[in-house]
């Protein structure tokens, strides 16, 4: 077995137990506080350092360490129940929000006047450079934060494109590029760039909110967002 360390890769003999009631081989691993690089049946097993001869391997320990690192911040990580949407991002520290950075008195309310005090502004926009191919073997590709971050599930995210109706839409502008990205066909990637909703005061982005654009900035692409600032649940659990 190759073990990786900081001191350096190591190929040592490593036998698990063989017992009838053993636990599984990654789990021994994890016992004796290694990271195997894969479950099934593991063949390396490392800790979280930077080894240049075995990148595939770190590549794949260190999204792993990442996910667990960051349910760990978000308060998953001795909890049983699994995160919903969004609850792996953060919402603008700076921005009003009930409960966490706002204490509200008995006499308060969030509807009281002056009506601007936590008001919230949010602008929307869209990358049209972050181009990204299909993937050569979409069937290994793993989603470890499908829709808990700040990107919109992908099975949600796709049934909506399914759904929604999406018309031509013609520009008198010379030259506009979202419009014009909107008409274009391209077969060859699986998204033409990358837009979401974020606070308009500070730029943070908000949870659950940003989608891959397949064809410039359509509407139906742009509906989803918007819909889970207005209709998606109160911000101020994120």
């Amino acid at each position: 077995m190759v073990i990786v360390d900081k001191s350096g890769v190591h190929r040592l003999e490593v036998r698990c137990c063989e017992c009838p009631n053993a636990m599984s081989p990654d789990i021994q691993m994890f016992r004796h506080r290694f990271f195997p690089a894969s479950f099934n049946r593991p063949k390396t097993v490392m800790f979280p350092h930077l080894v240049p001869d075995r990148y595939r391997e770190l590549m794949r320990v260190a999204q792993q360490w990442r996910q667990l690192k960051t349910m760990k911040w978000h308060g998953f990580g001795h909890r049983s129940d699994n995160p919903s949407t969004g609850e792996l991002a953060l919402f603008c520290p700076a921005c009003p929000q009930p409960g966490i950075n706002v204490l509200l008195s008995e006499d308060e309310s969030l509807d009281e006047d002056p009506s601007w005090k936590y008001t919230r502004s949010f602008v929307m926009d869209g990358n049209f450079k972050a181009e990204h191919l299909h993937p050569i073997k979409p069937f290994d590709e793993v989603w470890l934060s499908d829709g808990l971050g700040f990107m919109v599930g992908n099975d949600r995210y796709k049934m909506h494109l399914a759904e929604a109706a999406d018309t031509v839409e013609k520009s008198s502008c010379n030259n506009h590029r979202a419009v014009n990205q909107a008409n274009a066909a391209r077969h060859k990637l699986e998204s033409t760039g990358i837009g979401g909703v974020a606070c308009a005061r500070h730029g943070c982005f908000v949870p659950h909110s940003m989608v891959d654009f397949q064809k410039g900035e359509r509407q139906a692409t742009s509906t989803i967002p918007h819909s889970r600032v207005n209709h998606g649940g109160s911000l101020a659990d994120k």
